[in-house]
């Protein structure tokens, strides 16, 4: 319980210091807050959709493909802003989370790691997007985030379950990546598109 609880108030306080800078400097536009609530409104539809696999304990879900595309529409302040507004909300008792499940409990349970690790994710492969036009490096930066939340994720996984780290690795990690790198392909496609057409919004 600690690690979760631990990870959940620092990049919390993180984000909002970040945003509390960000908002010094230049406001928020109706605009931008639109989007941001958009965002967050989509990752709420994407989430709860899951594929439950035999293999594995845990589903393939769609969450990671609309942190994806946010990042690549708001930039990582915005996108992880717009993350953690749908964390809060499942964490309210909406649900919003993987099969339609909710609460804090969630973050405890042996899958919760992952939900913790899209923060990291957000914020890294948002950073990249942000600062390289290069669509290769941004892949990249989408590989790494998504590199990190695998960790989180499998850590805790690891520590509630009592499997060991290759075994975890081979039901939670290896049977996803060919579905997660679809899903970034698909953000870079779909992610420019659509921000050309709204505007550039990410605070950069």
């Amino acid at each position: 319980m600690e690690p979760v609880l631990f990870l959940t108030i620092h990049f919390r306080e993180e984000i909002i210091m970040s945003a509390i800078t960000t908002t010094k400097k230049k406001s928020f536009t109706t605009f931008q807050m639109a989007l941001i609530a958009v965002m967050a409104a989509i990752t709420c539809i994407l989430g709860p959709l899951s594929i439950p696999i035999p293999i594995s304990p845990v589903p393939i879900s769609l969450t990671n493909l609309a942190i994806y595309l946010t990042v690549c529409l708001l930039g990582w302040k915005f996108g992880t802003i717009s993350y953690l507004i749908y964390l809060l909300i499942g964490i309210a008792g909406l649900p919003v989370f993987s099969g339609f499940s909710s609460g804090f409990a969630k973050l405890l349970g042996p899958t919760g790691g992952y939900l913790i690790g899209f923060i990291p994710m957000a914020i890294i492969a948002g950073i990249v997007i942000d600062k390289f036009t290069n669509r290769g490096i941004q892949i990249l930066g989408m590989i790494v985030g998504t590199a990190i939340c695998y960790a989180f994720g499998t850590a805790w996984f690891c520590f509630q379950s009592g499997y060991t780290v290759g075994a975890a690795l081979a039901v939670c990690v290896i049977p996803f990546i060919p579905a997660d790198l679809c899903k970034m392909v698909i953000a870079m496609i779909i992610g420019p598109m659509v921000r050309k057409r709204l505007g550039t919004v990410a605070q950069q």
